[in-house]
């Protein structure tokens, strides 16, 4: 009788998860796929495709402070893989400590691939886009293309690697930089508990978990929050209600007022939130986005409940060594403090 009373428990347990697989499904929430040949698929760029060679050069320049004019700050300064992915300030810190002048937050690269646009406007269509973007800002990384340019020609290292990623006759670019960051920065994918509940585990996300991921969606937080980047896409903001912090900086959007929704992956390890960092709690951003973009008072129970499915998104992050650089040469640009 008790085997029985256990089967029919296991059965029960196996349908009901089943059945929120189907419900989380249907309302367009897509795991990171288990296939390596799948993964592939969605984060390739067929106009440049991931090798190995690249991706390890990709991942110098990442880290490459000389990149920028002050020889100090490099991509990872302000998204820092060895955290969420960002620099855990309210608004980006650049060139001669210059706050960025519209007080806007940096987000976070890890699954950044997903996102239908990149930067918090959606002005650009992808990663290697994006990446010649802080890099030519002043007061981020205040470098030219030129700069750029002949910061990797002056060193022989770098030079071998490009012609190992792209052939003896690459020419190495300011866009030819760029792109190669871009391309490493496709592989920072983070598969979660989530992505493995999705994926056919029904024991991956606790009972308590499960709740939650019924709860985000009931009260309709997939309505942006969707896709294999559980966000990503351009919204509306300030549909029901006014954000508390508007006031703070001067961003307001693109030309139609849509601003790209943020990833809930690793929502937790991505504190401060929204576009100028100034909420501080993961809750505290769950009630302001109840209230202006869903026109509801959320119960501090259904706060609790949602944000105890978002640890369910925290990702396995791939491993990523500190690289060793190449040296300096005669030719190499000087920082610039000025």
């Amino acid at each position: 009788m008790k085997k029985t009373v256990l089967l029919l428990s296991s059965v029960t347990s196996f349908l009901m998860a089943s059945s929120l697989q189907t419900q989380v499904q249907n309302v367009g929430l897509t795991p990171i796929p288990e296939s390596t040949s799948q993964l592939l698929q969605l984060i390739d760029n067929p106009k440049n495709p991931i090798t190995q060679e690249k991706v390890e050069l990709g991942k110098k320049l990442y880290f490459e402070p000389r990149l920028s004019r002050s020889g100090f700050i490099s991509c990872n300064s302000c998204h820092n893989l060895g955290e969420g992915g960002d620099d855990g300030i309210e608004a980006a810190v650049g060139h001669k400590w210059t706050i960025n002048p519209h007080h806007l937050n940096s987000p976070t690269v890890y699954n950044a691939v997903f996102n239908q646009k990149q930067f918090w406007d959606g002005r650009s269509p992808d990663l290697e886009d994006q990446a010649q973007g802080p890099i030519q800002a002043g007061p981020e990384m205040a470098a030219t293309k030129t700069h750029v340019k002949n910061v990797v020609n002056s060193m022989p290292e770098y030079v071998a690697e490009f012609q190992k990623a792209y052939g003896d006759d690459v020419e190495i670019t300011f866009e030819k930089v760029t792109d190669t960051i871009g391309l490493f920065e496709r592989t920072l994918v983070t598969p979660s508990r989530f992505d493995d509940f999705m994926n056919g585990d029904k024991n991956a996300l606790s009972k308590a978990e499960k709740t939650g991921l019924k709860t985000f969606i009931e009260v309709g937080c997939v309505s942006c929050h969707s896709g294999v980047g559980i966000g990503g896409g351009m919204s509306a903001f300030n549909i029901t209600g006014t954000y508390k912090y508007m006031d703070v900086g001067d961003f307001k959007g693109d030309e139609n007022s849509m601003v790209r929704v943020p990833t809930l992956r690793n929502i937790t390890q991505t504190a401060p939130y929204f576009h100028n960092g100034k909420v501080k709690t993961l809750q505290e951003a769950i009630k302001e986005m109840a209230r202006v973009q869903l026109g509801t008072k959320l119960s501090d129970k259904k706060v609790k409940s949602i944000e105890t499915f978002l640890y369910s998104l925290e990702g396995r992050k791939p491993q990523v060594d500190f690289p060793v650089l190449p040296n300096s040469t005669s030719k190499t640009p000087k920082p610039n403090l000025n």
